[in-house]
């Protein structure tokens, strides 16, 4: 990775993130949040004082080492035990039906493969479980959707991977979720480009 990947965009990433409107919104999120938990798309760790206290355990995937002191650092306050793994969410280490929930947030815009991370989410949930998600995506503004199409290249070089475009929605239903909220807005003081949000749950879409 480069020096700009390794050092410099986790640093700006956690400090735009960590910011009072993100903080609000991830509570908002993960206030329903219970027992054992996977969070796919780690990162720096902000979502950890957002849990509630029905979380009993926690279980991380992050491909990438960031701001490690950092991470550490919001680990050690939590009250829950904390599992982290260095992977990618394409191919999770898990046994099937094995968490009552999942977590996502800001992390589907940037995983290679979303439909297979999707995929292995499902699989790893309990049939009773729920999918919590908060990202942004492609508007359905068709005039800001052509402009987010437009920069997604750029958008790759800059942010490390992460993509303007991708509907989630429609990633999530087909991978076999069913969607029991959506909530759909753009984010105060942001770009519509860039500020286009998802929020919302699923639960695994029951066949036959």
């Amino acid at each position: 990775m480069s020096l700009y990947a390794t050092y410099m965009f986790p640093r700006l990433m956690d400090w735009v993130l960590s910011g009072e409107r993100f903080q609000t919104e991830r509570r908002q999120l993960l206030a329903s949040a219970h027992g054992v938990v996977l969070e796919i798309g780690f990162g720096t760790g902000l979502n950890l004082p957002h849990y509630p206290s029905a979380i009993t355990g926690l279980h991380t995937v992050e491909p990438a080492t960031l701001l490690p002191d950092r991470v550490a650092t919001r680990v050690a306050r939590v009250p829950f035990p904390v599992h982290p793994r260095q992977l990618s969410a394409e191919g999770l280490p898990y046994a099937s039906n094995l968490f009552d929930c999942a977590v996502s947030t800001f992390t589907l815009c940037t995983i290679p493969d979303p439909s297979a991370a999707l995929r292995e989410v499902r699989r790893v949930l309990k049939p009773e479980g729920c999918f919590l998600f908060l990202e942004h995506g492609r508007s359905d503004d068709p005039s800001i959707a052509r402009w987010q199409d437009r920069l997604n290249p750029l958008q790759q070089i800059v942010a490390c991977g992460c993509n303007l475009n991708r509907r989630i929605d429609q990633l999530i239903v087909q991978a076999g979720f069913r969607l029991e909220q959506l909530d759909r807005y753009t984010l105060p003081g942001i770009p519509r480009i860039g500020g286009t949000m998802y929020r919302g749950k699923a639960s695994i879409e029951k066949i036959g």
